[in-house]
């Protein structure tokens, strides 16, 4: 019976590691908090590999004695100052936003599919069935299926208007037919 198992070898740790883990949430909880919602909201690309980021960074900090907790939380903090340094940039710099952002991307146009457009963006015709029905759409009759930076499919119903006439779609990467 001197055998014991893994988890109960060291008191101490899983103490430390209670702690720790204590601490990084609230110190998450209070960055999400002074940093805004955009930590958390519907993420495009950049911000989901921060959040992983963030979250890897924390598991470490709480998990791995060879990481001090203070400097998980340092390395946290600078991620995020750093994020917010740069989101701040990307609304105030066109040249920042398009070294940063994915534009939109329009993957289908009044009942046509746009091959190139979904190969660049690795999205089957299948994925665009899907998108329309998830919309009500029961037929290939929508205006446009587009491809957001978030990566949800935003569907635009049949309407009497054109790509150019449509306020909401002028950020939106399409061929150079339909600029």
């Amino acid at each position: 019976m001197e055998h014991q198992a893994d988890w109960i070898k060291n008191w101490g740790e899983i103490l430390d590691a209670a702690v720790s883990a204590v601490l990084f949430y609230f110190l998450i909880v209070a960055m999400v908090r002074i940093f805004g919602k955009r930590s958390t909201a519907q993420l495009n690309n950049f911000d989901w590999i921060i959040n992983i980021t963030v979250g890897s960074l924390a598991a470490s900090g709480i998990l791995l004695t060879s990481v001090p907790a203070l400097r998980a939380a340092v390395a946290i903090l600078t991620i995020m100052v750093l994020q917010f340094m740069l989101t701040w940039l990307t609304i105030r710099s066109r040249r920042v936003a398009r070294l940063v952002k994915v534009s939109p991307t329009l993957l289908f146009h009044k009942g046509e599919y746009l091959h190139d457009a979904m190969r660049r963006s690795r999205i089957s015709e299948e994925e665009v069935c899907s998108a329309l029905r998830e919309h009500g759409v029961a037929r290939k009759d929508a205006n446009w299926v587009i491809l957001e930076t978030d990566g949800q499919m935003t569907v635009i119903p049949k309407q009497d208007v054109t790509l150019a006439e449509a306020d909401t779609m002028g950020n939106v990467e399409r061929p150079p037919q339909l600029r």
